[in-house]
């Protein structure tokens, strides 16, 4: 079967270097407008996707990811474009309604040419006091907790090509 979205699919790949140049308003607002149609539990579009853009704050993100890492390399890969997910604590599926919400948003920066990468640790990052007063300086309410961030941006270098699936992936039971 031949289909172009399958085909997205299989050759999307997480990508670790970035040109500098930073992608359009057009570019981002697609991306984060298909992170919008990712379903969430019960139809209640809990999830709340902030894009950081503003270098200082992006500067910021970075150090609190490399410290809660224990690292002091940028854990975002210097993309120019940061897209934080948050939901309610509360909400039905947390983790599963920010998850798929991510995964629309790497599918459709692939399908536009953009390059992404799934970053790990917001939990912790914004449990801190730190990181609670800078969800405050992006207007979100309070209660949220951070689920994931993609580093977004144009790729520095072709995408690998994919690994060979493992044989046993999947099961049809009939």
């Amino acid at each position: 079967m031949n289909n172009e979205f399958l085909e997205i699919i299989k050759t999307r790949r997480s990508c670790r270097q970035y040109k500098a140049e930073q992608i359009t308003d057009e570019e981002l607002k697609a991306v984060l407008e298909a992170g919008t149609y990712a379903p969430t539990s019960r139809g209640m579009q809990s999830p709340y996707i902030v894009a950081v853009q503003n270098d200082e704050i992006r500067k910021k993100l970075a150090e609190m990811n490399a410290h809660v890492m224990g690292v002091t390399s940028n854990p975002y890969y210097d993309a120019p474009t940061y897209v934080l997910v948050f939901t309610p604590a509360d909400a039905n599926n947390p983790i599963q309604d920010g998850s798929c919400v991510l995964e629309n948003m790497m599918l459709a920066a692939h399908a536009i040419g953009l390059a992404s990468c799934w970053i790990h640790r917001e939990r912790e990052m914004f449990s801190t006091d730190e990181g609670k007063k800078l969800m405050e300086s992006f207007g979100l309410p309070e209660g949220l907790v951070g689920i994931g961030a993609l580093a977004l941006g144009y790729p520095a270098k072709a995408a690998d090509a994919p690994k060979p699936r493992k044989v046993d992936y999947y099961r049809v039971i009939k």
